[in-house]
């Protein structure tokens, strides 16, 4: 399975966690609160490790689990630290409201961290369209996926599927923007469609 370095110790945080600790990876967490990061871990069991924030992640996978005004930063004071590792970033960066995105229309927090993050790292939207609580309950909804990099996406795509949740790529970096856009949609499914938070975004195959 995958080795998995999550930044953060939030509600996402301990709930991916908690499903890779379950699917056999192995897992760190890196937190500001050293107390915090130490408490989730102990948790999450499975021989989950800690590490400060700050030192270099030991995951193949880093999974950057914080608000998503803080993921470009946190990436950008990581620098070489994440050099050759696959980031996976699962922000939405939604304005007050919950009714638009927060950043310009031609980009996407993915891409911003793209720019910043060390050349030869891959960076994947992925897990962004999911509800922490609907894992939680124990339901498996489909999980949207983007990047360039092929074998970057094979890896997250393994990740997931260890998860017992079905990866589905919808391209390249670019693809990020609508991805977040998709979690507007959900969040307008959730209160104006179906009146209900459990609730989640999937792709239906359809035969002759």
């Amino acid at each position: 399975m995958s080795s998995i370095s999550i930044i953060g110790t939030g509600n996402m945080a301990r709930t991916i966690g908690t499903l890779a600790v379950a699917g056999g990876n192995a897992v760190e967490i890196i937190g500001r609160n050293a107390a915090k990061a130490a408490a989730l871990a102990a948790t999450l069991g499975g021989g989950t490790a800690t590490k400060p924030f700050g030192a270099a992640p030991s995951g193949d996978i880093v999974i950057v689990a914080v608000r998503y005004a803080d993921v470009v930063p946190v990436v950008s004071q990581y620098g070489e630290a994440l050099a050759g590792k696959v980031i996976v970033d699962l922000s939405n960066p939604f304005n007050d409201a919950a009714d638009g995105l927060a950043i310009p229309d031609d980009t996407s927090i993915a891409q911003q961290v793209s720019e910043v993050a060390p050349a030869d790292a891959h960076v994947v939207k992925a897990l962004n369209t999911v509800f922490g609580h609907v894992l939680d309950k124990g339901h498996r909804p489909d999980v949207f996926y983007a990047g360039d990099d092929l074998q970057a996406k094979a890896d997250v795509s393994r990740f997931i599927a260890s998860l017992g949740l079905r990866p589905l790529d919808v391209g390249g970096v670019k693809m990020a923007h609508w991805l977040e856009g998709a979690g507007l949609l959900l969040m307008g499914v959730a209160r104006h469609g179906v009146d209900d938070f459990d609730v989640a975004l999937g792709a239906t195959t359809f035969t002759a």
